[in-house]
């Protein structure tokens, strides 16, 4: 198994390789060269494994089980993953939970960091200190280091260091939209005082942040003197391991619903950089049975958009061409770049020559070009049909989310509803859910747990007492025990300031720079 970039070009990675670089120098993304076949047994044999067990079999899948074709002997592999999901409060991991008789939510926040991202980091974190290991101990003159660069909405930069944190060899720089995440969450983010942790609060949007992240690993220089690393769901490895709890999810509806037809199930994701409905795409061209998957945005709609029209564009309507602020701001993204995986599918499937990789690498990169002049670009009827084949997609309004916190608290017993408390983002999947619905069952993946949004959350709950109620509800019911005076922790942030400037994004790269060379392996 060998891994190309979405771009084209001639270069062929192992999966170490492919894990440790994460993004491609031509600026693409990498996927794995052809999508392996399951088992002839699978859905019987694998229907009553544990998730570590599972997730063995389905990641052995992508990655060779030797040294030398830059993958993992089994037993080691196996080992990682049992270790990174140890520390789940869930035996499950990723438990499927009954809402009503045809909602069911797979709570992905049974982890470290009560988010989804745990998943992924959780696994990544453990192969980055695998691969630098294995590579140190071979090496005779300096040892083999890592600086892990990632921008984060939220979420994936308290799991990349919880993932991180302490481990030799390896420093973690994440950079986090000033202002524009939730309080828990930069707390959980900056109470980390690991001398490897690096939190960089950057004055902006998580688009900032993505482009800096992205133009550090294609500054080449800087990127062979820091041997950059990817944390963002760039890194094949963290789609990879979130496969895994979709073929968990169609195991579990199966125990729980055995006369479903797996095949008109449909999947509900609430997603703004595609990385987690891409891991379902995955699956589905693995041979998961699924209707289709449900693209649940907020009102940064790009994702919608592109369904509605075949056109990918960063919203005119917002200022300067702005991330909108929302109650949901892990989704709170313009551009998504997992995005660009599926747009290679789609060329490649489209394809009429005899090289059909080189021929999609070629049409990426024009696309991606395109987007980065103009703002926009757009795929052909054939194309756009190709993806509505797979996917449909719903935007969600803050007021809507709102309502659909509230209405999923309170519950409804004509419909077998009972109160089920859901964060903001998993308000967007639930209301996207209830628009698509039909007499089949859904799954609706929650990415965080409600505590990480309190002020959202409460909010929402009010009108079904007071304010007041509502507070106490939240502190003694909902807050867990690792949450409590997390507020009032020590913290360590730089802030990335810089001085007003006509090319704002230039000055943040060059800030970023600057502390990375002061504080990382080059200090």
């Amino acid at each position: 198994m060998k891994y190309l970039s979405t771009r084209g070009g001639a270069e062929r990675l192992t999966f170490e390789e492919a894990v440790l670089q994460g993004l491609a120098p031509n600026g693409g993304l990498y996927v794995p060269e052809s999508i392996p076949t399951l088992p002839a047994d699978w859905a019987t044999a694998w229907q009553d494994l544990p998730f570590t067990e599972l997730s063995f079999r389905l990641i052995s899948l992508f990655v060779p089980p030797t040294e030398a074709e830059g993958g993992i002997p089994p037993e080691d592999l196996r080992a990682l993953i049992e270790k990174s999901y140890a520390s789940f409060r869930h035996e499950d991991v990723t438990p499927l939970h009954r809402v009503s008789e045809n909602e069911y939510c797979l709570e992905l926040w049974h982890g470290p960091t009560f988010a989804f991202k745990d998943v992924a980091l959780q696994l990544l974190g453990h192969f980055f200190e695998y691969f630098l290991t294995r590579r140190n101990a071979k090496s005779t003159g300096a040892p083999h280091t890592l600086t892990v660069v990632g921008a984060t909405s939220g979420d994936t930069g308290s799991a990349a260091i919880a993932g991180l944190r302490a481990k030799a060899n390896i420093h973690v720089f994440i950079l986090h939209p000033k202002n524009r995440v939730s309080p828990i969450q930069e707390a959980q983010m900056t109470t980390v005082l690991d001398d490897n942790v690096h939190n960089l609060a950057v004055p902006g949007t998580f688009d900032d942040c993505q482009d800096i992240v992205k133009a550090l690993f294609s500054d080449k220089a800087f990127n062979d003197q820091h041997h950059l690393g990817a944390i963002n769901s760039i890194n094949w490895a963290r789609i990879l391991s979130q496969i895994v709890y979709y073929f968990a999810a169609y195991f579990a509806l199966r125990r729980a619903h055995p006369t479903v037809d797996p095949s008109r199930v449909q999947i509900v994701v609430p997603t703004g950089n595609f990385g987690d409905i891409l891991a379902g795409y995955y699956a589905k061209r693995l041979g998961l049975p699924m209707e289709r998957l449900v693209v649940a945005t907020n009102e940064n709609d790009i994702l919608q958009r592109f369904w509605a029209t075949g056109r990918y564009e960063k919203d005119p309507a917002a200022a300067a061409g702005d991330v909108r602020a929302t109650l949901s701001p892990a989704m709170d993204i313009q551009v998504s770049s997992n995005f660009e995986r599926l747009l290679w599918y789609l060329a490649y499937e489209s394809s009429p020559g005899p090289d059909k990789a080189a021929s999609a690498g070629q049409q990426v990169a024009a696309w991606m070009q395109q987007l980065k002049a103009t703002g926009a670009m757009a795929v052909s009827e054939a194309q756009h049909a190709m993806a509505c084949r797979d996917f449909c997609a719903e935007r969600v309004s803050d007021d809507e989310t709102r309502a659909a916190i509230l209405r999923y608290y309170r519950g409804d017993d004509k419909s077998d509803r009972k109160s089920y408390l859901i964060d903001p983002h998993t308000a967007v999947g639930f209301e996207a859910a209830n628009r698509v619905a039909s007499q089949h069952p859904q799954i609706i993946l929650s990415t965080a747990h409600p505590a990480k949004f309190a002020d959202a959350v409460v909010s929402s709950i009010a009108p079904a007492s007071n304010e007041n109620e509502a507070n106490t509800f939240f502190q003694t019911q909902v807050l867990p025990k690792e949450m409590h005076g997390l507020l009032e922790k020590e913290r360590r942030v730089t802030h990335v300031d810089i001085e007003p400037s006509e090319d704002k994004l230039a000055a943040l790269i060059a800030r970023t720079k600057e502390i990375i060379q002061r504080d990382g392996f080059q200090a």
